[in-house]
């Protein structure tokens, strides 16, 4: 059988912690902070973990992940 790609902008988004979840950047903090509140900036700082359903469609995206 041949060997599955990995999409490439998969692998630069997402990381694969040691439990199985997926972890990525937070949303809605590129643009438009002066709108924000300052407690919502801080929550948005670091990274997340993404849900359930989401983590099902990211994993079939690296097939050679490390812990997937």
């Amino acid at each position: 059988m041949p060997k599955l790609k990995t999409k490439s902008s998969a692998k630069k988004r997402f990381r694969i912690t040691a439990k199985g979840k997926v972890k990525m950047g937070q949303a809605g903090k590129r643009h438009g902070m002066i709108k924000r509140t300052n407690s919502q900036i801080r929550k948005q700082r670091g990274t997340t973990i993404m849900s359930k359903q989401d983590t099902k469609i990211v994993k079939s995206y690296m097939p050679y992940s490390l812990r997937g």
